[in-house]
């Protein structure tokens, strides 16, 4: 098969999980379900897309996440975005080494990968945007600033630890060497 549709085929499914997951898990209003499973689908998406695939779906995650009401402010959506591109970098990177035992490789790209992304929301959002940036109301910036701390450590960790069980079967049915 052209390795261009296959690309767009595997990104364009990858959009249309996102889309739904978003959609259906905006109705219970949990950062956790939400968050975890998105960085569930960034991970995936990278790890069986190729890196394109990844930063494409992370790039749109919080601007659908905005449209379905569970994402903030669009101002906040570059940082969110580079959160997001952060993980699936370090995801691509960490995650497709050849050398060792893969599960190793996924172990430690979950925990860099999410701790990376924590501090680049943290940074971005509660040090820098809502400070400096957005001239919000104290009780409207402490909710921003809690929703963009511990949260997303948390919810990136446990996308991660997903993706290491069920990484070894999606790049089987794939049939993808990373």
């Amino acid at each position: 098969m052209n390795k261009k549709i296959l690309w767009i085929t595997r990104t364009a499914v990858f959009i249309a999980v996102l889309i739904v997951w978003q959609y259906i898990t905006s109705f219970w209003s949990n950062t956790f379900l939400t968050g975890t499973g998105v960085n569930l689908l960034l991970i995936l998406a990278v790890m069986t897309g190729g890196q394109a695939s990844g930063f494409t779906v992370a790039g749109l995650s919080p601007v659908f996440a905005r449209f379905f009401g569970i994402g903030p402010l669009w101002s906040l959506i570059p940082f969110i975005a580079m959160g997001n591109l952060t993980l699936v970098l370090l995801w691509h990177v960490l995650g497709s080494r050849r050398s060792g035992i893969r599960r190793a490789n996924y172990l430690l790209a979950a925990v860099l990968a999410a701790v990376a992304k924590f501090l680049v929301l943290y940074i971005g959002v509660v040090r820098i945007a809502v400070p400096f940036l957005l001239h919000l109301q104290e009780k409207q910036a402490a909710a921003i600033s809690a929703m963009f701390s511990l949260p997303q450590l948390i919810t990136a960790g446990a996308g991660g630890v997903l993706a290491v069980f069920i990484l070894p079967v999606c790049l089987k049915a794939v049939k993808y060497e990373s």
